[in-house]
């Protein structure tokens, strides 16, 4: 989760950037680096391993000149922790710096064809194309803004860029392609500030602009300048933020729920952190405990979880039986407990637990335990009973997740779950390299692809003014959406105490469809995929009925304009990562509902984040 700060003004930039780093380590990283520049051009960059403290360290009370400068922790993707993979990254003739959050999709493309031109790499990460892209772009005569611009417009995915260069040393150049990845600009007295989070730059300012996707700022000592990735000129307000804890954290949403839907698409990033390699390709997790031979025995899988978790690990069972072609069995924690499962050492248990401390999933491990079940767990919190517990933990890495009902908890879980499918796959040899090659780069562009899904919220407040007083919902979804199906109408029941279920499609002339009449919302899962038509069926004996249809459909899909009451469109994406898209229009849903019938979204009734008693 890669930490950015910026600063142009009067005063020494490096312990600016280096307390801003500080309150930003809780965001997790392997290294840190900063850059400064001087009014003469004089470029100075300092870069480490490590914690923080080790960058403080090699600086050694030196004093570092230049009152313009970015500083950075980087989480690695591409690269292995290293001097040469930290941030900043700078070009062949060292005058353009930048530092980077998110994945550069096509840097393959990018760097091969930079280096036929000549251009020479130092480091293995996708970020260093980008200073090679805006060198290029200067040797034809481009200002710094407009040459970044051009060279960022070249890229494909969801990041966040920083830019200054020793030509231009009065000013930093900031630009945002998608929704992975915040951005916001800090105003002060003769002096301006970048952050990729609040906390970085709330002891100085409170006056704030946020850059969405697609806008980029150009940022002075005493004013700063917005346009669009085409170069139109933007006007943009400073809002003020509260100077407290909770309005700090909150980030400028409204509600924690809100601003952890929306962190979705970094979360995403940050789940596949150092755990695939992109060239060549390859899953790596370095937390698995088990020997290849060990993993190799494995005949079976048997994923236990409560709630959410369970809903992720049914779509578990999904990815792992597709991409390692093993067995799976999913069961409520509170029940694998009291039967008498047949299990054994061949057996793999797959604990899920977004706190680690839920206690039926820690009974349901202990019986494993007992059983011989070799054990991993797969949850957000290291050191977490559940963590300690197994044999090894792979941490989802979602961040803090405030708000009761999860969110991205969910999403980086399932891509978690998509990673072990992955390695079983590599180690069993029922993936070839061809194939992990196209699961990785899918994967590589599932961030891209949330954050387009999350730029506009209009039309789920228009669907919430449409159905608040609704007091029942049917959510409908066949194959790998049942069971976000079941997702959404846990999320609407959650938060907004709305009665609502979930169902398998196919089920609906078993019972279900007594239900049906002009009072009934029925969402439906009509995704492009190998039972959309079975799905389009189940719609149209809705619709016979007097049912009333919000469906989720794929780009470019008409059939349902004159059946469905609404649409919403998601972009295309791989068969096996498209409930973690599919899933975010039904959590949109639930939130503004509940924001419109006056629900605690963020603390509902009855509810806890972790359920400790039994």
């Amino acid at each position: 989760m890669c930490g950015i700060i910026g600063y142009v003004g009067e005063r020494p930039a490096a312990p600016i950037l280096l307390e801003g780093l500080q309150r930003l380590e809780y965001r997790g990283y392997d290294s840190a680096g900063i850059a400064l520049v001087t009014e003469q051009g004089h470029l100075t960059i300092e870069k480490a391993v490590g914690k923080l403290t080790t960058l403080v360290t090699s600086i050694n009370g030196r004093t570092l000149p230049g009152s313009v400068g970015i500083g950075h922790t980087r989480w690695a993707t591409h690269g292995k922790p290293s001097t040469e993979n930290a941030h900043p990254h700078t070009d062949c003739r060292q005058d353009v710096v930048v530092i980077h959050n998110g994945i550069v999709e096509n840097y393959l493309e990018l760097k091969r064809a930079l280096q036929r031109q000549g251009h020479t790499f130092a480091s293995q990460t996708d970020s260093e194309v980008i200073p090679h892209l805006i060198e290029q772009e200067c040797r034809e005569g481009k200002d710094l803004a407009t040459a970044t611009r051009d060279a960022v417009r070249r890229t494909r995915g969801a990041n966040a860029f920083i830019v200054m260069s020793s030509s231009e040393p009065d000013r930093v150049i900031a630009i945002r392609t998608g929704n992975a990845g915040g951005l916001v600009v800090g105003y002060g007295e003769g002096e301006m500030f970048l952050a990729s989070d609040l906390p970085a730059i709330l002891p100085h300012t409170r006056a704030v602009v946020f850059l969405a996707a697609g806008e980029m700022a150009c940022v002075e000592a005493g004013q700063v300048t917005y346009a669009t990735l085409h170069g139109e000129p933007l006007e943009k307000t400073p809002q003020t933020i509260a100077y407290d804890p909770v309005a700090a954290a909150r980030g400028g949403y409204k509600h924690f729920m809100l601003k952890e839907i929306m962190e979705q698409p970094e979360a995403v990033t940050n789940t596949i952190r150092g755990r695939i390699q992109f060239d060549p390709p390859d899953v790596l997790l370095p937390e698995w405990p088990f020997l290849v031979a060990q993993t190799r025995t494995f005949e079976r899988v048997v994923i236990v979880a409560c709630g959410t978790s369970y809903h992720a690990g049914l779509i578990g069972r999904y990815l792992i039986e597709d991409l390692a072609r093993l067995p799976v069995d999913v069961e409520i924690a509170s029940e694998f407990r009291y039967r008498d499962p047949v299990v054994d050492d061949r057996t793999l248990l797959i604990a899920v637990a977004q706190s680690g401390e839920t206690v039926d999933t820690l009974a349901a491990m202990e019986e494993g335990r007992a059983r011989g079940m070799p054990q991993i767990a797969v949850t957000n919190v290291e050191g977490s009973q559940a963590a300690r517990y197994a044999d090894g933990a792979l941490l989802i890495r979602a961040g803090q997740e405030i708000g009761v009902a999860a969110t991205k908890t969910f999403t980086t879980t399932m891509v978690s779950l998509y990673l072990v499918g992955l390695y079983l796959g590599k180690v069993r040899g029922t993936i070839s390299p061809e194939q992990l090659g196209r699961l990785i780069q899918d994967l590589a562009e599932l961030p891209d692809l949330l954050g387009r899904v999350l730029q506009d919220e209009s039309a789920y407040e228009r669907l919430a003014n449409r159905y608040a007083r609704h007091t029942n919902f049917l959510f409908l979804g066949r194959g790998i959406h049942y069971p976000i199906a079941l997702e959404g109408a846990l999320k609407l029941k959650e938060i907004s105490y709305i009665h609502a279920e979930g169902y398998a499609a196919g089920e609906m002339k078993h019972g279900p469809i007594a239900l049906i009449d002009e009072n009934m919302p029925v969402v439906a899962l009509a995704l492009q995929d190998g039972v959309y038509d079975k799905m389009v069926s189940n719609i149209l004996e809705v619709k016979a009925r007097d049912g009333q249809v919000i469906a989720i459909v794929t780009e470019g899909n008409t059939e349902l304009q004159e059946h469905a009451d609404h649409l919403i469109a998601l972009p295309p994406v791989a068969p096996l990562l498209a409930p973690v898209v599919s899933v975010l229009p039904l959590q949109l849903l639930a939130y503004h509902i509940a924001v419109r019938r006056g629900c605690d979204v963020d603390q509902p009734r009855n509810l806890a984040k972790t359920v400790t008693v039994e």
